[in-house]
């Protein structure tokens, strides 16, 4: 302190004592004798005069000589300047933009720079928060031309006393002193953080917690220092200091690993390899080598395991989005053909009965045309593309007339047992396809237990309260219907876990499996909002569980099922751009007494419906046609006749009706392929329902 003082000592020009003094003197004697020859002229004439101007001239040289000046000598200056730069004193002189102009080698220290380095603004000296909130006040003190003191703690019994004082020119110094704080702690009283200097925090502190694993290697993959990120990969319980890396991956790759970090030594470039984890394959990390000296390399290690996992999923993704829209596109043009087979078959089985020759023949024909159908629903059902009808529906008493249906699927050494709760909640859903789902689980079931075993059918209310994690999916937190299928089969393998619902997956013996089973039923349950999880161990059995969402409100009313008159006499605008499917349903509707008009197309379809000599009581149309499609046709249509009934049928309606902002549940709908009766059916229950518009 008392070096930064000295810079302001006032020094004179002549050295101090007794010759201060004579000066003094010579200088009064010199004034009192200019006063005199001032006085006296005529006494002093020129010669005074001249005596005057003289002793004036002498005088002036004594004044300028002990006047008192700012400047010290040189020596004072080069000694003020030893003292100051060897002070344990850190001091630091500022410009006006706060920029260090001077410092000694204490700041330099304490702020962690070289001698070759610029050294910080004091603002910037020292971290920490209380650090920080004593250099802004100073600072701020410092711009508005005042002097400040304050002291904080930088470690327990240290504190550090930080003054500004201004200067001229708009420069600033500053000086910090270490002061021994209180002795004693108090034990309740909470630390308050120590700063520390920016440059004295050592590597290990900086990327002890990063995100990511860093560490020192030697060439031959030996680990020298490790971070906290790096450890937890490997699933380390101790250090891995003296450890190679390659001992820590996947064996597989421990050679790669190696060679990658000698030649990164060797040629001093960067790059990047994959590996896994010994023991943990399921974990994967992209590690990155720098080469900080001949012998040192250092390691970057990035954990990618849900980068992987997305990269998978996505492709999953797109897999299922080829194979869905190349399912649509068969879908829709296998069920045209299959709807011709069926109907044919339906009116030869008209005119040979059973006892005829011939009906074997046909009866073959059609059956193979049902399971024809199914086949193209699992395509359309894993792909979330079938069209499902959804109601409001009790499911226990669908799954009750089910089971009797799904003992015949099971040999005698497998066992099926339900556990059906009573006042099961409502689901809103296609009863008919999440009994496939079952089914298609109960089968699954029946080929995990070649040796006989028992399969559990359960249903539950489960009030979920809090969101739970099942397989990839989040489920909400809500109320839910949830039905279980069990097994005490050979299990499922971890590694086939994650691949189960994948289209195409099976792991039966060829021929005995599609791999479209449980893809069938996740695309379900998925369509209907629903979630999936099982559990499994191998030799321990299988546990699917289906939860569908509970449906708020009442439950529909039951309708009895009687034997009715399908026969009719109304006029029916048939369009269809598939010759064989319009002649056929044509024949079918006509055998039953309605008069059928057919149009190959919208467009078509629209000109006969201007013709008002014969009045349209329903339209039937095709959703996807070449030109005008189904939603279109029907949104012309009711501009012309709101009140007009509208039946669509397809066997893949895709996105057309999102296209064409129509709602499938808004509409009537007939399924491909069908035979003559369902059609007859459905038509009879359009005719015989209120037109649209009408008050229910």
């Amino acid at each position: 302190m008392m070096a930064t003082r000295s810079l302001f000592r006032v020094n004179l020009g002549l050295p101090p004592g007794a010759w201060r003094w004579v000066a003094l003197a010579f200088v009064a004697a010199a004034l009192a004798a200019g006063g005199l020859a001032i006085a006296t002229p005529d006494a002093a004439r020129w010669a005074g005069v001249a005596l005057l101007a003289g002793i004036g001239a002498v005088a002036s040289i004594f004044l300028y000589a002990v006047w008192p000046r700012d400047n010290m000598s040189a020596q004072d200056a080069r000694r003020v300047a030893e003292a100051a730069a060897k002070a344990n004193v850190a001091w630091a002189i500022t410009a006006s933009d706060g920029a260090v102009l001077e410092c000694n080698a204490v700041y330099r220290r304490m702020t962690g720079v070289t001698a070759s380095e610029a050294p910080p603004p004091p603002e910037l000296a020292l971290a920490g928060e209380p650090s920080a909130a004593v250099l802004y006040r100073l600072t701020r003190s410092a711009a508005e031309g005042q002097a400040r003191e304050e002291s904080f703690k930088v470690a327990p019994g240290l504190d550090l006393v930080a003054a500004v004082r201004p200067m001229g020119q708009g420069q600033t110094v500053w000086w910090f002193t270490p002061r021994l704080g209180e002795s004693a702690p108090q034990a309740e009283a909470p630390q308050a953080p120590v700063a520390v200097p920016l440059r004295q925090l050592a590597i290990n502190d900086i990327v002890r917690d990063a995100p990511l694993g860093v560490a020192l290697a030697g060439t031959d993959g030996t680990l020298l220092e490790t971070n906290k990120a790096f450890s937890e990969f490997f699933a380390a319980k101790t250090a891995l200091t003296g450890r190679k890396i390659a001992s820590l991956t996947d064996p597989a790759e421990s050679a790669v690993v190696t060679d990658f970090i000698a030649e990164t030594a060797k040629a001093g470039r960067k790059g990047s390899v994959e590996l896994h984890a010994a023991g943990r394959t399921e974990r994967t990390a992209e590690l990155h080598a720098s080469a900080a000296s001949p012998e040192r390399v250092i390691l970057y290690l990035i954990d990618v395991t849900d980068q992987r996992t997305l990269e998978l999923k996505f492709a999953q993704s797109q897999k299922m989005q080829t194979v869905g829209q190349l399912a649509g596109g068969i879908a829709h043009d296998f069920n045209n053909l299959l709807t011709v087979i069926t109907g044919n078959c339906d009116l030869l089985k008209t005119r040979h009965r059973p006892g005829d020759p011939s009906f074997i023949e046909v009866n073959e024909i059609s059956n193979a045309s049902v399971r024809a159908a199914n086949l193209v629903g699992q395509l359309l059902a894993f792909s979330r593309q079938q069209t499902l009808q959804p109601k409001v529906s009790q499911l226990s008493d669908s799954l009750g007339d089910f089971v009797h249906s799904l003992k015949r699927l099971l040999p005698e050494s497998v066992t099926l047992k339900t556990e059906f709760v009573d006042n099961l909640w409502l689901v809103y859903a296609d009863a008919h396809q999440v009994t496939n789902a079952i089914m298609n689980l109960v089968v699954n079931a029946r080929d995990a237990m070649p040796d006989g075993g028992a399969v559990t059918i359960r249903t539950a209310n489960d009030a979920v309260k809090e969101a739970r994690k099942l397989g990839t999916a989040d489920m909400p937190p809500g109320d839910y219907v949830r039905i279980e299928v069990s097994d005490t089969g050979t299990g499922i393998p971890k590694e086939y876990r994650e691949r189960i619902f994948e289209p195409f997956f099976t792991t039966k013996d060829i021929g005995k499996g599609t791999g479209l089973g449980l893809s069938t039923v996740f695309g379900i349950v998925k369509q209907t909002n629903g979630f999936i999880t099982v559990d499994s161990e191998v030799g321990h059995g299988t546990r699917f569980a289906i939860y569908l969402p509970r449906y708020y409100g009442e439950a529909p009313t039951q309708e009895r099922v009687v034997q009715r008159d399908v026969t009719g006499q109304d006029t029916i605008l048939l369009v269809d751009d598939e010759d064989g499917v319009r002649r056929i349903a044509a024949r079918g509707l006509e055998n039953r007494g309605y008069k059928v008009l057919q149009a190959p197309g919208g467009e078509e379809a629209l000109e006969i419906l201007n013709d008002e000599t014969t009045p349209i009581h329903l339209l039937i149309t095709d959703v996807k046609m070449a030109g005008m499609d189904g939603p279109t046709l029907a949104r012309e249509v009711r501009k012309q006749k709101p009140d007009m009934r509208i039946l669509f049928i397809s066997g893949f309606i895709g996105d057309v009706f999102r296209e064409n902002e129509e709602r499938p549940e808004d509409v009537h709908f007939l399924t491909k392929p069908f035979n003559l009766n369902q059609l007859t059916a459905k038509v009879k229950d359009v005719l015989s329902s209120p037109p649209p518009g009408a008050p229910n």
